[in-house]
């Protein structure tokens, strides 16, 4: 999806829930990590992650959408914008949009090890240096099985 269609889907999303028009640039920003979107303040853009659209839809991303144009629309009025605030609260449960996000599991890559003398497995983010470390459970030695995605 490009940032044009990005643009017209939010602007439509708006017109249909809120009654109101989206004046201001909608974009992605494949930066965020933790986030399904942001509203910047001081220039009303609002950017989408776009790995919430692949990962679990347009129906999904919906919700993330109506969620920041509550944060939009509110401050535009000078009302309460922030998630703390009763003005926000009442309008996500008015266009049904979700509080928070669903976190996306990324595929880590993992390094498994295993120990020669207990049969023990062990799972790591990095990869090590066998001959420094031993088993935590029995003190054997270590040995270097696979580099894979969990």
């Amino acid at each position: 999806m490009e940032q044009a269609e990005l643009q017209s889907w939010m602007e439509e999303v708006s017109l249909r829930y809120f009654d109101k028009p989206f004046k201001h640039q909608a974009r992605f920003n494949s930066r965020l990590r933790t986030t399904g979107g942001r509203y910047l303040l001081r220039s009303h853009d609002i950017e989408m992650n776009p790995k919430y659209l692949s990962h679990y839809g347009k129906e999904y991303f919906t919700g993330i959408m109506k969620h920041e144009l509550c944060h939009y629309h509110l401050h535009l009025e000078n009302k309460g914008y922030m998630h703390r605030d009763q003005d926000f609260r009442a309008l996500l449960k008015a266009v049904r949009a979700p509080r928070f996000c669903k976190a996306i599991e990324a595929d880590i890559p993992k390094h498994a090890y295993v120990c020669e003398k207990c049969g023990q497995e062990f799972l790591r983010k990095r990869k090590f240096n066998v001959s420094r470390y031993a088993c935590g459970k029995c003190g054997g030695k270590l040995r270097y099985i696979s580099n894979g995605t969990a």
